[in-house]
C-alpha cells in the first residue's frame, strides 16, 4: 500500500534552520504532484509548498516564500522541505501529501495520500 513517511522535525530556535523529508513507497512517485502542508494547534491544516512531478513548477504560501525551499528526488522517491529563518509561528505538524491529478494545488482535497506528520517547534 501507499506510504508517505516524514522525518527530520524537531526543536529549533527562532532564526534557525531545519529540513524535513518525506519518503514515499507503493506509488509511482514521479507521477505525483507533491506538497507540504502544516497544522498548528487549534488551526486548520494549511498549504505550505507544492512541486510538480518533475520539479518544473513550484509554489509557496506567501508566509514562507523566500524562507522555505521544496525539492524532490524522483530517484529516491523523496520530497524535501528546507526551512530557514524560522519563526515561532512556523511551529506546527508538517505533513507531506501526494496528488495524482492535483490541479488546485493549495487545496487539501486535491491530494490522495498523506503522511503521518512530523512536529516542528520553533522557540522564541
Amino acid at each position: 500500500q501507499v506510504q508517505l513517511v516524514e522525518s527530520g522535525g524537531g526543536l529549533v530556535q527562532a532564526g534557525g534552520s531545519l529540513s524535513v523529508s518525506c519518503a514515499a513507497s507503493g506509488l509511482t512517485f514521479s507521477s505525483y504532484v507533491m506538497a507540504w502542508f502544516r497544522q498548528a494547534p487549534g488551526k486548520e491544516r494549511e498549504f505550505v509548498a507544492h512541486i510538480s512531478q518533475r520539479g518544473g513548477t513550484i509554489n509557496y504560501a506567501d508566509s514562507v516564500k523566500g524562507r522555505f525551499t521544496i525539492s524532490r528526488d524522483n530517484a529516491k522517491n523523496t520530497v524535501y522541505l528546507q526551512m530557514s529563518s524560522l519563526k515561532p509561528e512556523d511551529t506546527a505538524v508538517y505533513y507531506c501529501a501526494a496528488g495524482w491529478a492535483a490541479t488546485t494545488i493549495r487545496l487539501r482535497r486535491e491530494y490522495d495520500y498523506w503522511g503521518q506528520g512530523t512536529q516542528v517547534t520553533v522557540s522564541s
